[in-house]
């Protein structure tokens, strides 16, 4: 379903606050970090998960040692893409009802022809966007510091 679908319902639901926009955004970043680590719990060594069960270890103990600490280079994939389009999501969500906010003030600016207001406001959702990517990017290599990242 796309999320710019339902951003209207979640103004009417959620009404014209912050809490619509925060839902929007949590809705464009639930998917890319839920799909990011279902991999990883999916794609865990066969031979991690033999020898967990050879030393006859609990479910709970597998989920917990060893398939959650090996799926957490996918899911700090996923993280960096939300970090990256959570924006996104709030921007959606303030096109679709909102006085305030970056995604308010373009729309408002490009209504009355006000085209450089619009694009410094775009400016600053991209810088917004790419801190927030490099924030979770370093966030990420210091919670995973075996994994070894393109560019070291």
């Amino acid at each position: 379903m796309p999320v710019i679908a339902v951003a209207p319902l979640l103004v009417l639901w959620l009404g014209y606050g912050m809490a619509s926009k925060v839902a929007m955004a949590a809705l464009v970043i639930f998917f890319p970090v839920v799909s990011s680590l279902y991999d990883g719990l999916r794609r865990t060594d066969p031979g991690w998960l033999e020898l967990a069960r050879t030393m006859d270890a609990s479910p709970r103990a597998i989920l917990l040692q060893v398939r959650l600490p090996a799926a957490l280079p996918a899911f700090a994939s996923g993280a960096r893409i939300a970090a990256a389009v959570a924006p996104i999501g709030a921007v959606i969500g303030e096109w679709v009802g909102a006085s305030a906010g970056l995604g308010f003030l373009m729309t408002q600016s490009l209504a009355r022809g006000q085209t450089p207001l619009a694009f410094a406001a775009l400016f600053i959702l991209c810088l917004l966007g790419l801190s927030l990517y490099v924030a979770t990017d370093r966030l990420a290599r210091r919670l995973v510091p075996w994994q070894p990242f393109q560019g070291d």
